[in-house]
């Protein structure tokens, strides 16, 4: 645990009328991933983008896309965003009745699986799945919305998620996302966090590497 740590910009909090020049601002500005979150409507209460976007913005940033499915079924979605260039593919589980299987078809499609949980979901939920996911996703506010507050107790959730993978020798980033800013940064880090979602609070400066 340590303030190293990858930087993931999400462009949620971007403007969406330049999302080209805001893709070479997060890489002229210590981004070391892109984040994309993609909503339904119908999971969290916003709709944002879908593989179309991605297509169109793959060709724009050699960096990693890293995209979070913030969706009702996002069994339906692995060929789409496994064709426009996703990196990761992070669904909830939440969502999914068949995660093992849905793992296995992200990692056959070509990305790395990730698997997220909302606050009010138990880490325990995650143990049946985590040997085989390559990033674990921990919302660290109520997803749907960015330039929320952190919920505190949700970093215990990254402390168990960082004692499980030395423990039983698991290979997955832990991810954080939502809330996060100069304050709240040392506190993500030190509990464990591999990877940080920042959206409104990199856009603005306040975070970068």
């Amino acid at each position: 645990m340590g303030a190293s740590f990858i930087l993931a910009p999400s462009l949620l909090s971007a403007d969406f009328s330049r999302l080209a020049e805001e893709l070479h601002f997060i890489e002229a500005n210590g981004g070391q991933w892109v984040h994309l979150d993609v909503m339904d409507g119908v999971f969290v209460p916003n709709l944002t983008f879908g593989a179309p976007v991605v297509r169109s913005l793959r060709s724009k940033s050699t960096l990693p896309f890293d995209v979070h499915l913030m969706v009702s079924r996002p069994q339906d979605f692995v060929k789409d965003f496994s064709a426009v260039g996703a990196d990761y593919f992070t669904f909830h589980i939440e969502a999914a009745v068949h995660a093992h299987r849905l793992i296995t078809e992200i990692r056959a499609a070509g990305m790395k699986p990730g698997v997220s949980i909302v606050p009010s979901t138990p880490v325990h939920l995650l143990d049946e799945v985590l040997p085989f996911v390559d990033l674990v996703l921990v919302m660290t506010v109520n997803p749907g919305f960015g330039g929320q507050t952190m919920i505190p107790r949700c970093l215990e959730k990254i402390k168990t998620l960082y004692e499980h993978r030395e423990k039983y020798d698991y290979r997955y980033l832990i991810s954080a996302d939502g809330g996060v800013n100069a304050e709240t940064l040392p506190a993500v880090c030190n509990a464990g966090a591999d990877v940080i979602v920042s959206g409104s609070s990199f856009f603005s400066g306040e975070i970068k590497k």
